[in-house]
Parts: structure tokens; C-alpha cells; sequence
């Protein structure tokens, strides 16, 4: 694949991993709670908090979906960050029967992310 065709399906990539975070998780926590929610019971300040990290994620997206080039660093701060997060939640599935869901759920989804934005990403530097 050239640069040029990476370019194009890696604004789509942006789009619709920027439209998830952004709109799609809070809705994933109440369909499959089991799988995309930690810490359900009651209020959770921590979904709160991590639903407006992301949020404010996904809209950066949306807007270095416009020119990927020019964000390389948020595209691959998303790619790293999303690695290091889904690694984390890993380890922290197998700690209790309950937790175990998320390896389908979010552990999962944000392995996938990282790997589309990883290979779509251009390989050379842009001339400047």
C-alpha cells in the first residue's frame, strides 16, 4: 500500500475511532457492562473520568483526521497510550473471575485501534 492510499483509510481509521470515543464507549458500558465497564456497581467516578479522557480523545482525533500528517504525534501517542492501557487492563482481568469479560471487551478494542493506526500510519517523514 502507498502513502497515499494509507492516508485515506487512515482518516477513515481516525473518524471512526474518534466517533467511538468520543459517542461509543458509554454506550458499550451499559449494553456489556462485563466487557467495556470496570468498577459498575453504583456511581463510578473512575467510568465518569475515563468516558471524559477519552471523549476529549476522540474529538482530537476527529480534528488530526483532517490533515493525519500534521498530528503524527497524537496518532502515535493514541497508538502507544492505547497499547499501554489495554497491557494494564490485561494483567487486571485475570484478577477475579468478574474481570474477564474486558479481554473480549475493551482489552481488545484498544489492542485493535492501536494496531490499525500503527499500520496505517506513513512509514517516511514527510519532506518539509
Amino acid at each position: 500500500m502507498n502513502d497515499a492510499d494509507r492516508v485515506k483509510y487512515l482518516r477513515i481509521a481516525l473518524i471512526a475511532v474518534g466517533l467511538t470515543f468520543t459517542f461509543g464507549i458509554w454506550p458499550l458500558t451499559i449494553i456489556w457492562p462485563s466487557g467495556w465497564s470496570w468498577h459498575a456497581e453504583g456511581r463510578s467516578y473512575y467510568l465518569e473520568m475515563i468516558l471524559a479522557v477519552y471523549a476529549t480523545l476522540g474529538i482530537f482525533l476527529l480534528l488530526a483526521a483532517r490533515n493525519p500528517l500534521a498530528n503524527r504525534s497524537l496518532i502515535w501517542f493514541t497508538v502507544w497510550s492505547s497499547i499501554v492501557h489495554a497491557a494494564v487492563m490485561t494483567v487486571q482481568s485475570f484478577d477475579g473471575g468478574h474481570n474477564m469479560g474486558h479481554l473480549w471487551g475493551d482489552v481488545l478494542a484498544l489492542f485493535g485501534v492501536a494496531a490499525v493506526l500503527a499500520l496505517l500510519m506513513p512509514r517516511a517523514n514527510p519532506a518539509t
